[in-house]
């Protein structure tokens, strides 16, 4: 379970996600976290949050938002927030580090995710994309997080269906040791 103060660091993105408030201290409301982004460093892609709001503050640094078909750049002090079902993304476009204060509402699953996607680039299961290696992996975490974000002009149901027959090789037909923890196993 993650903590206020606890830190996880992506090796292969460089994100570092410092934790201020989080669904078990918020009662679910709220996710708060500072996320560290090294330069050039961005989201892996543009993603919807199909029911949560992302709120963006600058803290140190330049960085360059897409929210919807507009760009946005914003250095300290600019806040940017992204209404649900909106397609966003955004990267580092400074040469030092960006610091930003992110508020996630509601918090849904959202600090279990990231938690699982840093395991897997610990155990060398992300590339250098900042997305998993191996397409199953990638249809087994989509399809577990559809809630918290899904791929662009998708809605959660499409991409349900859509990934179905990968989610099923992924928890049926692929050896015990090379199948994501269980989205329980990952909050105890």
């Amino acid at each position: 379970m993650i903590q206020p103060g606890q830190t996880l660091e992506n090796p292969i993105t460089g994100e570092r996600f410092t934790f201020r408030e989080t669904a078990t201290t918020t009662d679910g409301e709220l996710l708060a976290f500072e996320l560290g982004l090294r330069p050039g460093g961005a989201v892996p892609i543009p993603h919807v949050h199909p029911i949560q709001t992302e709120r963006f503050e600058v803290l140190a640094g330049q960085m360059r938002f897409r929210v919807g078909f507009r760009r946005v750049l914003a250095g300290p002090g600019d806040v940017i927030e992204v209404e649900p079902g909106v397609l966003h993304g955004f990267a580092n476009v400074g040469e030092e580090e960006a610091r930003i204060g992110v508020e996630v509402r509601p918090a849904l699953a959202m600090e279990e995710m990231f938690a699982e996607i840093v395991a897997m680039a610990e155990a060398g299961r992300i590339g250098n994309s900042g997305l998993p290696r191996n397409v199953l992996d990638l249809a087994s975490l989509a399809r577990r997080y559809d809630r918290e974000a899904h791929a662009p002009f998708l809605g959660s149901a499409s991409q349900r269906l859509l990934l179905a027959p990968l989610v099923f090789a992924a928890e049926h037909l692929r050896p015990p040791s090379r199948r994501l923890p269980a989205r329980s196993a990952l909050t105890s």
